[in-house]
């Protein structure tokens, strides 16, 4: 990923870009990505009808961290309040989202995958909203 020096080439970063907003990004991209393999895996699986609350989840933890990747990218001045609040909701899908992979790992490999990747991404989201959290 490019991340890093996308960000630190703004205008407004002068050349720096937070580490810990940049992790940030990276991990919700690649929750993203996760989630969107692991629900289409799951549509795939034998016992797809036991797995229907785990593929809503995948897919709204990547459509939520999709939107949190998105929005801290951008550099122009964004509500503190609305980028925290953006994160927050992240964490707290990824929780959900995690949590249900976690239920399926020993049977399915990409739930195991998915469920480290919701916990790495929901870190990832706390560290960029400070230490409050």
């Amino acid at each position: 990923m490019h991340v890093e020096a996308i960000i630190a080439s703004h205008p407004q970063m002068r050349g720096r870009a937070d580490a810990a907003l940049v992790g940030c990004v990276e991990a919700c991209f690649d929750c993203a990505q996760a989630c969107a393999v692991c629900a289409d895996a799951c549509l795939a699986e034998e016992n797809v009808a036991d797995l229907r609350r785990c593929i809503r989840l995948d897919q709204d933890c990547a459509d939520i961290c999709l939107a949190a990747g998105a929005i801290a990218s951008r550099r122009s001045p964004t509500d503190e309040t609305a980028m925290r609040a953006v994160l927050q909701a992240c964490v707290d899908m990824c929780r959900a989202c995690e949590k249900e992979c976690r239920r399926h790992a020993k049977h399915h490999e990409h739930c195991r995958i998915c469920a480290d990747v919701c916990k790495e991404c929901e870190s990832a989201c706390r560290r960029a909203m400070g230490p409050a959290h």
